[in-house]
């Protein structure tokens, strides 16, 4: 425990018998649960993380009976716990190898079918929503993060200042030089989308698994839900942001060559979360700026598009006339198109503003 709040450290593993050890090997003692997510592994990792679980101590949690009882006030939370206990049916098959999740304190949960690093994730986050942890870390399983570092990634939940931390490699005077050109480019490019998409418009590094999250934030959102491949960074900054939760960046260093093997190909994945984020832009849109609260900056982005896409197809009528000797475009023409252009821009720039603006306050620095 950490200032009296259990923590555990979700690790998404996928063939990572050689590095696992060296994640285990360095976990600090103040961690109390080590929930590793073998994603369907055809190498050695299971066998690795049953060797610990054999040779470590026992290690019992504090108990949390959290029941609820009947009573004329409690239906409504009735409904939370029964749907809470059936969420697990959400979830792809999977299996907790422990046959005491009491007192083990490393976890080893097998994901029958491969469901990707966002997948595994959530898995993680599911056991320790239900064992009511107060405080949730993700490590990478491929020795990638500092362990010594954890400690800055968790005191700002564990001291209730945010609902979610996010480590930042780019803070680092060694960034530059040591994430690999393709990440970084690729980084860059994603953290730029994701920050229109989530409304955390101040956060830098949106790529880094190294995070922690509150158990209450864990209990505003539909994990299951959490995309399941390398986008899940960027979709779970859009969920936390339609629940309003907190979040606050801590800089830590950029780790590389120490024997991991990249699974990531920039090239891939860079488009299927670009289109991903598009689509969680407009689900931030219609759900957090107008069914659940409306705010005007819902019909200044839509103004904007719908003004936009209009000038598209001036533009497509104008553009032969410009090029061809002899042509001429109607004053009335270059008069709608301009307003068409220069009245969805001024909309889109009033919409971002405001929602720099409203998500202001959810970026604590």
């Amino acid at each position: 425990m950490y200032k009296s709040k259990t923590i555990a450290v979700v690790v998404p593993a996928y063939n990572e018998e050689k590095q696992i050890q060296l994640v285990l090997d360095h976990m600090p003692d103040y961690v109390d649960r080590i929930v590793i997510v073998n994603d369907c592994s055809t190498d050695k990792t299971e066998e690795v993380v049953l060797n610990y679980i054999q040779q470590s101590d026992k290690h019992p949690l504090p108990e949390n009976n959290q029941k609820i009882k009947e009573s004329v006030y409690s239906q409504a939370d009735l409904i939370v716990q029964k749907l809470n206990e059936e969420e697990i049916n959400y979830f792809p098959p999977s299996k907790v190898i422990n046959s005491d999740e009491k007192i083990n304190r490393i976890i080893l949960i097998n994901n029958l079918v491969n469901t990707g690093v966002g997948g595994a994730i959530a898995r993680g986050y599911k056991w320790c929503k239900d064992h009511h942890i107060d405080c949730t870390a993700v490590m990478a399983g491929d020795g990638q993060m500092d362990p010594s570092e954890l400690i800055d990634i968790i005191t700002p939940v564990v001291e209730d200042e945010v609902d979610y931390v996010k480590g930042n490699r780019l803070k680092h005077p060694t960034a530059s030089l040591i994430v690999p050109r393709s990440r970084f480019f690729g980084n860059a490019t994603l953290s730029i989308l994701t920050k229109i998409a989530s409304g955390y418009w101040h956060i830098s590094d949106t790529q880094t698994g190294f995070t922690a999250i509150s158990k209450s934030a864990l209990n505003q959102i539909k994990i299951y839900q959490i995309y399941k491949r390398y986008g899940m960074p960027n979709d779970l900054l859009v969920r936390l942001n339609m629940a309003s939760c907190t979040l606050k960046e801590v800089g830590i260093k950029p780790v590389y060559n120490v024997g991991e093997q990249s699974k990531m190909r920039p090239v891939r994945v860079i488009p299927s979360i670009s289109w991903l984020l598009f689509r969680s832009f407009f689900r931030r849109l219609w759900v957090k700026y107008l069914f659940r609260d409306f705010h005007p900056l819902f019909l200044l982005y839509n103004l904007s598009f719908l003004l936009l896409i209009s000038f598209i197809p001036a533009l497509i009528y104008m553009i032969p006339k410009i090029i061809r000797p002899g042509e001429t475009v109607s004053v009335s023409v270059m008069f709608i198109s301009a307003f068409l252009l220069i009245t969805g821009l001024q909309s889109l720039f009033f919409a971002m503003w405001m929602d720099i603006g409203d998500n202001q306050k959810l970026y604590k620095y």
